[in-house]
């Protein structure tokens, strides 16, 4: 069986009349299971060697709860994408 993938395909300009933002009503966020926390730790390099905003940094890498290892970001849309190690 092939690794699960998604694929995001950014809107036309056209229906970009009322810009998306997560607090409306559509989808809020995305959250992906890791295989670890070095796989968190390791993605949040990443991210940030790309310039992309960590949220709730000041919370990393427990942002959710005290026992929730994840990393949480924004895409280019400001869907919040999160990558959760497990427990």
């Amino acid at each position: 069986m092939g690794q699960p993938y998604i694929v995001f395909v950014q809107a036309d300009e056209k229906f970009l009349d009322v810009p998306y933002h997560r607090c409306r009503v559509r989808l809020n966020h995305l959250a992906f299971h890791a295989e670890s926390r070095e796989q968190v730790d390791n993605m949040t390099k990443k991210l940030k060697r790309r310039g992309i905003n960590i949220l709730y940094s000041n919370k990393h890498p427990f942002a959710g709860r005290e026992e929730h290892y994840a990393v949480y970001c924004e895409d280019p849309d400001r869907i919040k994408v999160e990558l959760v190690a497990p427990k």
